[in-house]
C-alpha cells in the first residue's frame, strides 16, 4: 500500500507545519514506496542544490515540507533538510567569496526535530555576514522561524507569513485491533512521559507541556531576532485581545504592520536590489570551492 508524506512524517511526532499550506506534499506519495511497487518513480535529483553563488551572493533556497536529514525527499524533491541547512550555513561562513545570503522561501513548514540547530546555524551565519530572506510565497511556522533570523524581510505580493507555533497528532487505543486481539502498552516506572496516552488527562498534560515548551524556543526566537519581547510578539501575533489566539498567517501589508516582515516587493525588484539584476541560471559551487571551504572551516575550529 503506497503511504503518503504526511504518513510517514507528519504523525506523532511534534511539527512546526502549516498544514492547510502544505497539502499538496503532504498528499504526494513517499519515493521510496514508489520504486519498491514497481511504479514509475519520481525524477532523482543526481545532486540535489543546497545553494548557487551569484555575482558574490549566496541563494539558499528552503523548500518543501522541512524534515531533519531525510535524504529521500532531498534527493527525490530537492526539499530542503536542517541538516543540509546546518552544512550550508557553515560552508558559507567559511567561504571569504560570499558577502551576503539569501534565504529562498517558499515552505509551509516541518518537523521540530532538528529545527533549533538549522535555526542556530543561521543565527550564527547572519552574524558573520548579511543573511536576508525573501518568502515568495509562504514562510509559514518552522519555515517562518528560519526566516525570523535573516537581517531583514521581504515578501512578494500575496505572500503569508506566520503560523507561528507548534502541533501533534497522537492516538490512543479504544477498541481491540483489527486482529481481535487487544493491545497494550506499558512503560517503566519512571517513564511515563515516554508514551503520553492522549485519552487521560495526565497524558494530555504532558503533551501540552512538551507542546508550550518548544513553543516558548519558538517564540524565543523569533522575538529575539525581530527585536521585541516574547510579550510583544504574542500580543502582536494574536487576531484577537486573546494572546492564546495566535497560529494565524499573514500577508505583507498585516505582517509588516506586525513587524514580522521589512517590505514587500517583486522577486525581481528584491534579487536586483541585492544582486544588481534578476539571477540568471543557478551555477553551483564547485566541489574544488566547497572543498577548500570546509578545510577553512575546520581549520578556523582547530
Amino acid at each position: 500500500m503506497t503511504r503518503t508524506i504526511e504518513q510517514v512524517i507528519a504523525r506523532g511526532g511534534m511539527m512546526a507545519l502549516d498544514r492547510a499550506l502544505s497539502l499538496d506534499h503532504l498528499a504526494q506519495a513517499w519515493p521510496e514506496v514508489l520504486a519498491e511497487a514497481g511504479e514509475r518513480s519520481p525524477k532523482v535529483m543526481a545532486t540535489p542544490e543546497r545553494f548557487h553563488v551569484e555575482r558574490g551572493v549566496a541563494v539558499v533556497p528552503v523548500r518543501g515540507v522541512l524534515t531533519a536529514s531525510s535524504v529521500i525527499l532531498e534527493k527525490y524533491f530537492g526539499w530542503t533538510t536542517y541538516r543540509g541547512l546546518e552544512e550550508t550555513c557553515d560552508t558559507l561562513a567559511a567561504d571569504d567569496s560570499v558577502q551576503d545570503v539569501i534565504l529562498d522561501v517558499n515552505s509551509g513548514g516541518g518537523m521540530v526535530l532538528g529545527l533549533k540547530g538549522a535555526a542556530n546555524a543561521l543565527s550564527r551565519l547572519a552574524q558573520s555576514k548579511p543573511v536576508h530572506a525573501l518568502v515568495d510565497t509562504v514562510g509559514a511556522s518552522a519555515a517562518y522561524w528560519l526566516a525570523s533570523q535573516a537581517g531583514d524581510i521581504s515578501m512578494t505580493a500575496g505572500a503569508v507569513v506566520g503560523s507561528i507555533g507548534v502541533g501533534v497528532s497522537s492516538y490512543a487505543y479504544v477498541q481491540p485491533g483489527g486482529s481481535g486481539v487487544q493491545l497494550f502498552e506499558f512503560t517503566s516506572t519512571h517513564a511515563r512521559a515516554k508514551w503520553p496516552d492522549p485519552s487521560t488527562e495526565e497524558g494530555r498534560a504532558e503533551i501540552q507541556r512538551d507542546l508550550d515548551a518548544t513553543e516558548a524556543e519558538f517564540h524565543d526566537a523569533v522575538s529575539s531576532a525581530r527585536g521585541m519581547s516574547r510579550d510583544e510578539l504574542t500580543a502582536i501575533l494574536s487576531v484577537t485581545d486573546d494572546p492564546r489566539d495566535g497560529g494565524a498567517v499573514f500577508g505583507p501589508a498585516d505582517a509588516m504592520a506586525r513587524s514580522l516582515a521589512d517590505r514587500m516587493e517583486t522577486r525581481a525588484e528584491f534579487f536586483t536590489r541585492l544582486i544588481g539584476a534578476a539571477p540568471t541560471q543557478p551555477r553551483s559551487k564547485s566541489r574544488a570551492s566547497l572543498a577548500r571551504a570546509r578545510v577553512a572551516l575546520a581549520t578556523s575550529q582547530m
